[in-house]
This record gives C-alpha cells, sequence and structure tokens, in this order.
C-alpha cells in the first residue's frame, strides 16, 4: 500500500542548491509508488513563529497552517530535507518544523542532509535529530548525506552519479519499514 510522506525543505535562501536534492527525494519516493507532497517554506512564506498552529482558537488559523495541519494530519511519514548552515539546522526549516506539534505525533521522518563542504550536512542533521524527536517524529538511523550538493546534482533534481540511488536503497527501505509499521500501529491506537 502507498505510503503518504511530506517532503519538508526549508531553505530561503535565493540560489539555493538543495532544492535539487528535494526535486530528486520527490520523485524518487513516487517512483516507488508512494504519494508525496513537497513542502518548501519558501513557497509557504510562514510568519516568523510567534504563535503554534494549536495555539490559534478552532478556525482562527492563517489558511497557510490551517492547510500544512490538515496534510500533516494524513501523513504517514516525515522526509526532512536539510542543508547545513555554520554546522546547524537552517533557520526557514526550524521555522517551518515549530509552528505544529501533535500533527507530528508518531509518524517517523527521516533525514536527507546535504552541504557545500565533503560531510553532507551530518553536522546539522545530529541537531535535527534531538529537534525531530522531540517533535514526536523521531529520526530512522540511516540519513542520506549528499556531500557537495551543487556538483551531486543537475538543475533539474538527477544526481549526477549514476550509482546515487542505488546506495540510497537502503535508506529508503529503513524508510518504508518505519513508516508502514507505525502507520500499523496508529491504526490500533496511540498511547494517550
Amino acid at each position: 500500500m502507498p505510503l503518504d510522506i511530506a517532503i519538508l525543505y526549508g531553505s530561503m535562501r535565493e540560489a539555493r542548491a538543495g532544492i535539487r536534492v528535494a526535486r530528486w527525494l520527490d520523485a524518487a519516493l513516487r517512483r516507488r509508488g508512494h504519494k508525496t507532497t513537497l513542502v518548501d517554506a519558501l513557497e509557504q512564506r510562514l510568519p516568523l513563529l510567534d504563535k503554534m498552529y494549536k495555539e490559534y482558537a478552532a478556525g482562527t488559523a492563517p489558511p497557510v497552517l490551517e492547510n500544512l495541519a490538515q496534510l500533516y494530519r494524513r501523513t504517514d511519514a516525515f522526509a526532512i530535507v536539510s542543508g547545513e548552515y555554520n554546522h546547524g539546522i537552517p533557520p526557514g526549516l526550524k521555522n517551518l518544523l515549530d509552528h505544529f506539534l501533535e500533527e507530528y505525533f508518531f509518524r517517523p521522518s527521516a533525514i536527507v542532509c546535504y552541504s557545500a563542504g565533503q560531510f553532507g550536512g551530518v553536522r546539522a542533521a545530529m541537531q535535527l535529530r534531538m529537534t525531530l524527536a522531540e517533535l514526536g517524529m523521531p529520526a530512522i538511523p540511516t540519513l542520506l548525506p549528499v556531500p557537495r550538493v551543487a556538483e551531486a546534482f543537475t538543475a533539474e533534481g538527477d544526481p549526477t552519479d549514476a550509482r546515487f540511488e542505488g546506495r540510497a536503497e537502503r535508506f529508503f527501505r529503513e524508510f518504508e519499514w518505519y513508516a508502514e509499521a507505525l502507520r500499523r500501529a496508529r491504526a490500533e491506537g496511540v498511547p494517550y
């Protein structure tokens, strides 16, 4: 049965290479038979966090938050595409994540991280793991790092190394396993 996956991408920079990774991930998950929605923080234009979605009275949240809440509630899992800004999480991604809480609960996340350098964003991914766990969508054990992102993907989102998708197979299988397992568990009920 196909999974419903939200891909969250948070770079707000004008010349952002990471969107290539997000586009590749979107296409790769669709090829695997899943339904995906790419949530791009730049397109969403969320305000800086003042009030979380849950702090609005019913029916009074801004439409962008209401639409995202509806999407997140039907989502089976979240794929997070994160760059590394000064060894940390991009502020646009953190802002995108922090507007919600309960909508994430009991759904796994998977981290695809990237950087301009050789480490592929793993320093940001370590911080992101803590945030995702606190939000109730813990990350699967396997990361998918992309070093030298500007060289790793074409502008259209195709890997420049034909072996890249093959190397990502373990990541995809693990993500699908966790998403399917937690979907079954949520159907039986959650702890509270």
